[in-house]
């Protein structure tokens, strides 16, 4: 009996010197790839620009971000002017084509000075046309996945004439911070009018064709819901990099942080990739929504902020602008 009893202590042993490294291995694993890009193939720019968000992350730090039109106001020299600061991201929209050089090669020049460049797409639905409005009109978008309907042949279209202006980016080696469909829950943009089924496979259509075809190893994925939060629209790990919400209401703001951590895991980067009002950092430092960056949108959004309460969160020391970049340096 005692035989056997120490036979089995000893055969327990000899598996767990087995198991354990087996076990180290997939606890590293699951640590990688929660600090890793979805595309493996992803550019050493992206790579070393997701690695720096990481790096602010850890540091308590929340970047400063503004949004740019190409109407009115230059938002990016505004900021400056009052704060003494540039944004450390800058924002554009792919949403006419008769601007969209312009926006490109500014997110050039704006990568070229040490600064993080983001880009959304105003996505017009397809046979519908380009812009604002025709971005809010509704079709059947099951149509876009049925070979040969006009719904299927103009989606196709859209995304073959955005990769055009992404694959110059990508040529000069410029990483994106990639928010198409934003507020992709919401129920005015097309793509949001359908079901979480729907989006997430026109999600999915874009990330294959522009990462597996186009070869567009230059995005950064970023999941850009409304303050609505549907979790029916998360389209997978493997297809996003990082998550957020997107909202004109301040008082929402920490709720919101709480319920984009809960449905993508805390290991999720969050950034409130578009607001109406900044986050106030003595808050988020109190509550710990701690987002990975926001971005003011533009025109009055920027000018109609106190000029001082500007000033304080530019300078701020969790707050972090252009110059207090790792490439900027």
């Amino acid at each position: 009996m005692k035989a056997k009893f120490i036979c089995g202590v000893i055969m327990l042993l000899a598996l767990c010197v087995v198991l354990m490294p087996y076990s180290a291995e997939a606890k590293v694993s699951r640590e990688r790839k929660a600090n890793q890009l979805s595309n493996p193939k992803a550019s050493p720019e992206a790579r070393k620009l997701f690695k720096e968000l990481l790096s602010y992350h850890a540091d308590g730090k929340i970047l400063s971000g503004q949004m740019w039109a190409p109407w009115g106001i230059d938002e990016i020299e505004y900021v400056y002017k009052t704060t003494g600061k540039y944004p450390a991201v800058r924002g554009h929209d792919l949403i006419h084509e008769r601007s969209n050089a312009r926006e490109v090669e500014l997110l050039i020049e704006w990568y070229g000075k040490g600064g993080i460049p983001t880009l959304m797409w105003h996505w017009g639905a397809p046979t519908k046309g380009e812009g604002y409005e025709q971005s809010k009109m509704q079709i059947d978008i099951k149509q876009c996945f049925v070979e040969g309907t006009p719904e299927n042949k103009a989606m196709w279209a859209d995304l073959k004439r955005v990769a055009v202006w992404l694959t110059k980016l990508r040529d000069a080696k410029v990483p994106i911070l990639w928010r198409p469909m934003h507020e992709c829950d919401g129920d005015w943009f097309w793509y949001g009018k359908g079901t979480g089924e729907d989006f997430v496979k026109l999600w999915r259509t874009m990330y294959d064709y522009f990462t597996h075809e186009c070869g567009l190893d230059n995005l950064i994925w970023v999941v850009p819901h409304s303050d609505w939060i549907d979790p029916s629209y998360n389209p997978g790990r493997e297809y996003y990099d990082l998550a957020g919400p997107d909202t004109y209401r301040k008082e929402w703001q920490g709720d919101l942080y709480k319920k984009i951590r809960n449905i993508y895991g805390e290991d999720n980067l969050i950034p409130l990739h578009e607001c109406g009002t900044i986050p106030d950092p003595d808050e988020c430092k109190a509550n710990g929504t701690m987002w990975s960056w926001w971005m003011l949108w533009h025109t009055m959004h920027v000018t109609r902020h106190d000029k001082e309460d500007l000033r304080r969160i530019y300078n701020h020391e969790i707050v972090l602008t252009l110059d207090e970049l790792k490439r900027a340096k």
